[in-house]
């Protein structure tokens, strides 16, 4: 085998191919650097980034670069310096290496060559090591040694070593401190030399001595060296170094007074670094003297940098700190100071840039500052934004656009905090929409969603304007065209809230057939199922099926078509009407079950579907459970309660039995809905990639499964003791949507039903299972939505783990002595997407391993629970996206095991979720070799059995 298919089989395996194990991919790589062709080893070397991201496990990481640095020993300089690329490359992978002294050792020894360029290549390949041999002696030294050399290939090389060991190393930061002083400061240095050796002082910080003195060094070379060059190196390794308020005035100091723009515009990036790590030490002065420099200062560039400094800490404490410590205690109106005036002449300057920048402090000011003041720079700022947004629209340039964003993201922001001003900026985006170009609409779609999403009631003012629009918004089949049409679906669908009228449907349907293409129908009716308007959606799916290329496309479409189908179905139940309720729903149950058939068939191994298959699932039995609960109240007046009842509740001492036989039918309901909410709860709990908006909703349909069970226990089991603060939410997420408002609209007005109820009437009457029935009805109103996360996965996190020891075979047990304990080595690689902790980041990993006993093979005595089993809990923080832990496990008792590792993550607010994956090997408990000759023996002479290392003499 060549090394073009051990390329191929690097790279991501299709569906259907057979992948190769870990060393048949490093032997054919081996033969590729054993190859005497140099191109053919150069192409082995470079292949090695891809082996180890697709095994990513120490076995194999350590044999590759031990074979890498033999190349390194052994090979010329082109492939030592492809072998450092590499090395660079998999920096995450360097802690998985087990022989670091062999590794080293053989990297190592090429320091000695005659070649300073090897020496070189050696030198920065030890500083990309510097994080797995912080402390190693000889390559201190050799870099200490290579700083005095007369090539300038080495000694930039050593710069490079140096820094990266001084960012590891205590002592050698404290040991090439003092070295690197007098470089920087001796006259036989080159400047350009004490330009690269400046920037290392940055990595002093491990004790306040050292820092101190790196601080010292840094205001001496500020004072001494007054040219551009090293002014600039010198300030920006002082922020890295130190972020205090002492250089914080340094910087501004410098803004202010020097006179070179270079100089200048490094204090500015500078001051960005400041006010995103430390806006708390940015007082009152501090940003005065900010905002007098971006007054009087003559260019732009510099004035766009200071604005963007100023639009950071707009957005934190600073603000708050620079209009609170007003000088002599006098309170001035926020619109008359400096600030105010600066962002408000920048909203009409004629950068974009400078102009986005403005507004984003106005608005973040007129939001953060307290009402009593702020009605006219609440007119300001939205006349700034307006003015924005009138010069971008009609510009469909990237910059323009990107300003565009800005100013939409800031109205947006303002509306939500100060919604009396959103219906004259509604009106202003719907007149602007007919003058802008197809780009500039987009965003504005977008905008008018989230406007409409927060403020429903503007929603019906919308509708005529959007509908308008939609008639002659494409004429062309371009991407802007068909993104249009999409953005502006989107915004009907929100302000229709869930019912589209047929005048809508027929404008939208006409657009579509004459110029959208599959893809931007498919994304309409995505959007469609996401904000329940499932009559239409069922439509576009109907004419989408016969439109791919693929079968499972097929059935996905056609699972998503029933799925609207049955929504479809449930939206024609009527308030009271019990027996149409239950006609309803069992035609829903009757297209969700064609739905599931077909989700099943659209699943592939590369794509299981999982997520969806068991929402779907809980859906069915919601509805089941539903359905269920409305013929068990109408039990009541099929078999009402006997004559003798109240006798036999007397007798029996359950005042429950004076109800008659649909007391016990309630228990089996409110038992299956709690069982449904645990359902839910599990579904949450393993859907660590969900969007936010995903999450709630299924939250909000365990709440209304939590909702239904506790209605039947406070109308018919147990009115005294029901309480309904148990059944609080799961989780802390909180996003706004119709959906959920008009979830907890239902459940509000509930309980509410519920609470009069048991306060006037005792259990059970028509009145009891009535209420049961409207609120069964009222939550099947409710048009179901169907989030992101069932059509899209934005975030992708897997766990790969490998045990050992391991069988030689998958059903080979691993034997084990039983009066030896087996030590479990538990690693495990954390593997992400193209979009890595994008709603939710691994804080640590818990293992969970457990152990039951299969077969038992030695004699038939009691044995106790706890010795049967195993069961231990460990949690490890993933390093580089790498952990590994080790487990003692006790198997005395003879006999087949199944050992069960099953790994779950902890995020960084703490919660707990249950990703898997789990894995079983099975142990094979054998009888130790002195035992098993006492019991041959026993057995022969027929004596009693001695006390000692007999494993079950306490019997």
């Amino acid at each position: 085998m060549s090394l073009s298919s051990a390329r191929s089989f690097l790279s991501e395996a299709c569906y259907g191919e057979q992948e190769l194990d870990a060393n048949s991919a490093l032997m054919e790589l081996d033969k590729g650097l054993r190859s005497g062709k140099l191109g053919e080893q150069c192409e082995a070397v470079v292949l090695f980034p891809k082996l180890f991201q697709k095994y990513p496990f120490p076995i194999l990481i350590n044999s590759a670069f031990l074979k890498l640095a033999d190349i390194f020993r052994l090979g010329n300089n082109f492939l030592r310096l492809c072998v450092l690329k590499v090395t660079q490359q998999s920096e995450k992978h360097l802690e998985k290496i087990l022989n670091v002294d062999e590794f080293v050792k053989r990297v190592f020894s090429v320091i000695h060559s005659n070649d300073p360029v090897a020496r070189a290549i050696t030198l920065r390949m030890l500083g990309s090591l510097a994080s797995i041999i912080p402390e190693r002696k000889n390559a201190h030294h050799s870099i200490r040694q290579s700083l005095d050399s007369h090539d300038n290939v080495e000694v930039e090389a050593a710069i490079f070593a140096s820094a990266s060991f001084s960012a590891q190393s205590k002592d050698f930061a404290a040991g090439i401190c003092n070295k690197v002083s007098e470089m920087i400061q001796g006259l036989d240095t080159p400047v350009e030399l004490k330009l690269k050796l400046i920037p290392m002082l940055q990595h002093m910080h491990h004790d306040a001595s050292l820092a101190s003195s790196s601080r010292e060094l840094l205001q001496h070379l500020v004072n001494s060296y007054p040219s551009t060059p090293m002014v600039i190196v010198s300030l920006h390794t002082f922020t890295q170094l130190a972020s205090n308020a002492l250089f914080l005035l340094l910087l501004l100091q410098y803004l202010k007074d020097d006179p070179r723009k270079a100089v200048k515009r490094l204090a500015v990036n500078d001051l960005k670094l400041l006010a995103k790590k430390a806006p708390h030490l940015w007082i009152r002065e501090n940003t005065q003297t900010l905002c007098e420099c971006a007054l009087t200062i003559p260019y732009n560039s510099l004035k766009l940098g200071m604005l963007a400094v100023l639009s950071t800490l707009s957005g934190t404490i600073a603000i708050k700190q620079y209009f609170s410590n007003v000088a002599g205690g006098s309170s001035v109106p926020p619109r008359l100071t400096d600030l105010v005036k600066l962002a408000q002449e920048c909203c009409y300057h004629s950068n974009l840039a400078v102009a986005a920048h403005g507004v984003i402090v106005l608005s973040n000011i007129a939001i953060s500052s307290p009402e009593k003041d702020i009605v006219q720079l609440e007119q300001d700022t939205v006349l700034g934004v307006e003015s924005l947004l009138m010069l971008c629209s009609q510009d469909s340039s990237p910059g323009a656009q990107a300003t565009l964003k800005t100013a939409l993201t800031s109205l947006v922001k303002l509306l939500k905090s100060r919604p009396h001003l959103s219906q004259s900026a509604v009106e202003f985006l719907l007149s602007q929409l007919h003058l802008s170009c197809d780009s500039s609409r987009v965003l504005m779609c977008h905008a008018l969603a989230a406007i409409a999403t927060q403020l429903p009631v503007l929603g019906d003012g919308m509708l005529g304007d959007l509908v308008d629009l939609y008639r002659v918004a494409s004429h062309s089949s371009t991407d802007k065209q068909q993104e249009l049409l999409v953005s502006l679906a989107t915004v009907i669908f929100v302000v229709s809230q869930s019912s589209l009228s047929a005048e809508v449907k027929t404008v939208i349907k006409q657009q579509l057939e004459n110029v959208a293409n599959g893809w931007t129908v498919y994304r309409i009716a995505r959007q469609a199922s996401r904000m329940g308007c499932h009559e239409f959606s069922s439509e576009l799916y109907q004419c989408l099926r016969t439109r791919v290329a693929s079968e499972h496309f097929y059935f996905w479409l056609s699972s998503l078509k029933e799925f609207s189908q049955a929504e479809q179905c449930l939206s024609h139940i009527k308030d009271g009407d019990y027996s149409g309720a239950m006609s309803a729903i069992a035609e829903a149950l009757r297209s969700y079950q064609k739905g599931i058939a077909s989700l099943t068939a659209a699943s592939t191994p590369l794509s299981p579907l999982t997520f969806q298959c068991e929402f779907i699932k809980l859906r069915i039995d919601t509805l089941q459970a539903l359905s269920q609960l409305i013929c068990t109240c109408n039990s009541l007046k099929t078999s009402p309660p006997p004559a003798i009842a109240t006798t036999i509740a007397l007798t029996s001492g359950n005042d429950l039995q004076r109800c008659g036989r649909i007391s016990v039918q309630m228990k089996v309901c409110m038992d299956e809905f709690r069982s449904l909410a645990a359902r839910y709860a599990d579904l949450h709990q393993s859907s660590f990639d969900a969007d936010y908006a995903t999450l709630r909703n299924v939250e909000l349909q365990q709440q209304s499964c939590l909702l239904v069970s506790h209605v039947i226990e406070a109308l018919i089991l147990d009115p005294q003791a029901a309480s309904f603060q148990e059944y609080g939410t799961v989780g802390s997420v909180q996003t706004e949507s119709e959906y959920e408002r008009r979830m907890m609209s239902v459940f509000n007005h509930v309980l509410e039903e519920v609470e009069g109820l048991t306060k006037k009437h005792p259990p059970v009457s028509h009145l009891h299972t009535s209420c049961l029935c409207d609120a069964v009805i009222a939550l099947l109103k409710v048009p179901l939505s169907f989030q992101r996360y069932f059509f899209q996965k934005l975030q992708s996190t897997s766990i790969k783990l490998a045990l050992s020891p391991s069988p030689r075979t998958p059903s080979e047990p691993i034997p084990v002595q039983n009066t030896q304990q087996l030590t479990l080595k538990v690693e495990g690689v954390v593997q992400h997407g193209s979009t890595p902790g994008l709603f939710r980041k691994i804080q640590s990993v818990c293992l969970n391993v457990t152990s039951v006993l299969q077969s038992k093979t030695g004699p038939d005595y009691k044995i106790p629970l706890d010795t049967k089993t195993n069961e231990i809990k460990q949690q490890v923080e993933p390093h580089n996206d790498y952990f590994s832990t080790q487990f003692l496990l006790n198997f005395s008792i003879l006999g087949t095991h199944s050992v069960t590792v099953e790994a779950s993550v902890v995020d960084e607010s703490g919660i707990e979720w249950k990703t898997g994956p789990k894995t079983t090997v099975s142990v094979k408990s054998l009888e130790d070799p002195y035992s098993q000759q006492l019991r041959h023996q026993l057995q022969q002479g027929g004596a009693q059995p001695p006390p000692q290392r007999a494993a079950y003499t306490r019997f």
